[in-house]
């Protein structure tokens, strides 16, 4: 089977958490990052996992990383200064045998092995794809000076999630031709750039990002329900 490689990119600030590193917030009492690399450990198709962290913390990695219990970890490389470095820091990591990569959040520790074979089996067909859910609510467009501009149809929108899902060859070269592009959100944005459709994957909102105090609320309230 070709190879399947993770880039879980965990090289952020996390300034919005006002506190201690969220990779580290236990919950249920495992670390959010371990929670998230636990996921793609268990997941068959994934062959290796690529760390990215932040390079103000890289000295510490070694000794905590060793009690984790993550076997398919390759290597652990420092992140840059905005995501798109960090991303293109750890595909620099992944070995030319890699057919099929995958990036994902460290921040979002309850994607499940499911959601994350979905969308390495989209990316293998479709040379992209992205997890999502649909939105819930209604979307205001907004213009310069804070009054609705315009409505887009709910019924088309999505909200994208990780995993994101790419022919390693095609995302690296997206990665390649936006190197100014410091100002991208996800990497689905970069192959869009090149004219590449990306399949939306349908995934769970349960598959939240801890970003903020609240976000560990309720990510302790969907694990006690799962």
């Amino acid at each position: 089977m070709a190879e399947v490689f993770a880039v879980v990119v965990a090289a952020g600030r996390g300034t919005r958490m006002k506190g201690p590193d969220k990779q580290f917030i236990r919950l249920s009492g495992m670390p959010v990052l371990r929670r998230t690399l636990a996921a793609f450990e268990r997941t068959p198709v994934i062959t290796g996992i690529i760390l990215v962290i932040s390079p103000e913390k890289f000295g510490e990695w070694d000794i905590i990383l060793k009690n984790w219990g993550i076997n398919k970890l390759r290597a652990v490389v420092p992140g840059g200064n905005v995501r798109q470095q960090s991303v293109m820091n750890g595909l620099l990591a992944v070995p030319f045998s890699c057919a099929t990569v995958l990036i994902h959040d460290g921040a979002r520790p309850l994607v499940t092995p499911g959601e994350i074979e979905a969308v390495a089996a989209a990316a293998r067909e479709h040379g992209a794809a992205t997890l999502a859910v649909p939105v819930k609510d209604t979307v205001k467009q907004a213009d310069g000076q804070g009054f609705v501009e315009s409505t887009p149809d709910r019924e088309r929108l999505w909200l994208t999630q990780t995993p994101q899902g790419f022919s390693f060859s095609l995302l690296l070269e997206a990665h390649r031709r936006a190197v100014d592009a410091a100002n991208a959100t996800d990497d689905a944005s970069l192959v869009e750039m090149m004219g590449h459709r990306v399949k939306l994957v349908p995934g769970s909102y349960r598959n939240i990002k801890i970003t903020t105090p609240e976000d560990i609320y309720i990510a302790e309230a969907l694990l006690k329900s799962m």
